[in-house]
């Protein structure tokens, strides 16, 4: 499943100082309440140039996120997609769905020192964000601040280590 799945050429500036990796593409998801965010912010990665694999949904019909977040998850997870950008109505449910899988850290993010702080200290591979609540071009600046901060690694390191469940 996944429809809408581009391969370009990556943006050096973008790419540069990015956790983006060469030839995986970015896996998105949403519901319907998140879709037409998860469709501005699609729009933008394919001006960058960044490949990305939609996991849907695919209309602003209702729908279930965990159909769309488990699929999004499972990519993320096995390294076919990274990192990965969800959306529902208030980001809450997908990025509890999301978070479900051992190998995802998902942040929730409504502004931008919130999407920073999730790379910096979080080494987050998957923001979600609450369509009802933020504008396209506020999710396109936190999605691009996502992918151009680094983790800080060090003390945050650690607690990364301890988030799992054995």
């Amino acid at each position: 499943m996944g429809r809408n799945y581009w391969i370009y050429d990556y943006r050096p500036e973008i790419m540069e100082n990015s956790i983006l990796k060469p030839g995986i593409p970015v896996a998105l998801c949403s519901d319907h309440a998140g879709y037409p965010v998860k469709e501005a912010v699609k729009r933008w990665l394919e001006a960058q140039g960044i490949a990305c694999k939609d996991f849907g949904t695919y209309s602003e019909e209702s729908c279930d996120y965990p159909d769309f977040a488990h699929l999004c998850a499972a990519a993320v997870e096995s390294g076919e997609c990274y990192p990965g950008i969800a959306v529902c109505g208030s980001g809450e449910g997908i990025n509890i769905t999301l978070n479900k899988h051992q190998g995802i850290r998902s942040a929730l993010c409504w502004r931008l020192a919130v999407a920073r702080l999730a790379r910096q200290h979080n080494d987050a591979n998957v923001i979600a964000m609450p369509g009802r609540f933020v504008t396209d071009d506020e999710a396109i600046a936190m999605v691009e601040t996502f992918l151009t901060t680094p983790f800080e690694g060090g003390r945050h390191q650690r607690r990364i280590d301890k988030i799992p469940v054995s």
